[in-house]
């Protein structure tokens, strides 16, 4: 069987984040991929020029035109800019009440652009994250929400991780410095480790918004959380090693998310 999978997020026009990262990630995962805009962006890889909110209830009227004709066997949110958003789409889904939601908390584009206002972070908090089977923030986004000073070391990203008390969570340790990416899944109050070597590459332009989707397309296609989410840290790992591929942009560029696909049918990449 094939999934289906939807994305409530913004749109990138530059296509290495939000919805456009999100539809190609499901695509290159095996699953059929739909959508919920919550807000249009005007954006290329050297930063955020515009921003364009869509209104509650138009993203309500996507989000039920989609589950009342689609069959959703996952959820993953992005990009919901303020507390308003984040009401309705937690409204919605309660509603739904779909089996696996993926929340990633984006707060900051790659540029340092603000897509979430200060006063969302609690409703974010109190509204979404109950919701949501798993939480994906980075260190800056953890700290935000749960009040504390950013980590900077394993020991700091245990402490942080432990604050998260409903479903599970996934700290990514991106913004630490070494060789090594570790990540600190916890599950059921049980602190995993995960590891990768870090890549040295200015292309990491939505790894936030891919990882968060690979997860979301792997949960139902896996007998459990951690095997769905080391499969999908590994197909980011494969997609940033494989970013220098592509030739998008000035600034960050995107990764790659066709890069096992694009590989196996022998497509020719510049």
């Amino acid at each position: 069987m094939i999934h289906n999978i939807l994305t409530i997020a913004g749109s990138d026009s530059g296509g290495g984040a939000g919805i456009q990262a999100d539809l190609k990630t499901f695509s290159a995962l095996g699953c059929y991929g739909a959508s919920a805009i919550t807000a249009l962006t005007a954006q290329n890889t050297c930063g955020v020029d515009a921003v364009e909110l869509m209104s509650p209830t138009f993203i309500a009227k996507q989000i039920d035109a989609v589950f009342s004709d689609i069959r959703i066997d996952a959820v993953k949110i992005g990009m919901l800019a303020n507390a308003d958003i984040i009401a309705v789409v937690a409204e919605r889904l309660r509603a739904w009440q779909p089996r696996w939601i993926v929340l990633d908390p984006v707060m900051v584009a790659k540029g340092g652009h603000r897509l979430l206002d200060e006063a969302a972070i609690t409703s974010m908090r109190d509204e979404l994250m109950p919701l949501a089977s798993l939480v994906t923030p980075n260190l800056p986004e953890a700290a935000a929400l749960m009040d504390l000073p950013v980590a900077t070391d394993w020991a700091a990203m245990e402490a942080t991780a432990a604050r998260f008390t409903s479903g599970a969570v996934l700290l990514k340790g991106g913004h630490l410095t070494g060789t090594v990416s570790p990540d600190l899944l916890k599950v059921g109050g049980v602190m995993t480790c995960l590891e990768a070597n870090r890549i040295e590459t200015s292309n990491t332009h939505g790894t936030g918004c891919t990882l968060s989707a690979a997860i979301a397309a792997l949960l139902p296609q896996h007998a459990g959380m951690m095997s769905a989410v080391r499969a999908a840290k590994d197909y980011i790992t494969g997609a940033i090693a494989a970013s220098d591929q592509l030739d998008v942009g000035h600034g960050h560029g995107p990764v790659h998310h066709f890069h096992q696909l694009w590989k196996t049918c022998g497509a020719s990449v510049s």
